[in-house]
């Protein structure tokens, strides 16, 4: 292939252009506080979980503390009901004693029922604590998610606004290096982990930082100023220079 040596040199401006872009393409998929914000998010996720296994919990424990006070109240009915007949001394004395045998019982009952009412009114507490504490933990990874969103959209701004810049004056370069050699800088560039030429200096390529070897430089010197040549180790198209050391 032939290009005059301008359209040549043009041609590392528009590989400079789209090295620049492809290491903020780079920047913008490596920002650290992306890897911080999944962190963070898969965290959210577990507390999210546990929260709701808690709060179920605390639920369960709650409708337990409403039938345990439920069940000392109909006791303590019981028993009032009793001690008021007991006291109003209506019925036979065997009545009265069964109503005497009968309170004591209930007084039993009550105690066992109360000493359930306390346990179950202590786990509430603890769960209580456990939701309060997990709920804190959750505001507080929350405040951090939303503190690094706004760092993660402010540098994705600052990128984009970058390569906006750097973009504005590609289309322009690819015209003054025209369609030929753009399609075979394009072609080199995809197989070169994204350059695909690059500028001859001291005898060595650009791209792969290689130094040409004798036969090489020899084939380099004799070539056309026109004519394209390339590496014969990475195979970018290497631009001569006035630093080519030819």
């Amino acid at each position: 292939m032939r290009a005059e040596s301008a359209r040549q040199h043009r041609l590392l401006d528009l590989q400079a252009i789209d090295t620049r872009l492809d290491q903020i393409a780079h920047a913008r998929r490596t920002l650290p506080q992306l890897a911080e914000l999944a962190d963070l998010e898969g965290k959210a996720r577990l507390l999210d979980d546990q929260l709701v296994r808690s709060r179920t919990e605390l639920g369960d424990i709650q409708r337990e503390v409403t039938k345990a006070e439920a069940d000392v109240q109909l006791v303590r009915d019981r028993a009032a009901r009793d001690q008021a007949r007991l006291e109003a001394g209506a019925g036979s004395a065997k009545d009265l004693q069964a109503l005497q045998h009968e309170l004591e019982s209930l007084g039993r009952r009550q105690a066992e029922l109360e000493d359930v009412e306390i346990e179950v009114m202590e786990r509430v507490e603890a769960t209580e604590h456990d939701v309060a504490e997990l709920e804190r933990g959750r505001a507080e990874l929350a405040e951090r998610i939303e503190g690094l969103a706004r760092a993660r959209d402010e540098a994705l701004g600052r990128l984009d606004a970058e390569a906006t810049e750097v973009a504005a004056p590609r289309e322009s370069v690819v015209g003054e290096v025209g369609e030929d050699l753009v399609a075979l800088y394009e072609k080199i560039r995809a197989g070169s982990g994204g350059t695909g030429a690059a500028p001859l200096r001291q005898r060595r390529c650009g791209g792969c930082q290689l130094e040409l070897n004798p036969v090489d430089l020899q084939r380099i010197r004799g070539a056309e100023e026109d004519e394209v040549v390339r590496c014969e180790e990475c195979g970018r198209i290497l631009v001569r220079t006035a630093e080519s050391g030819l």
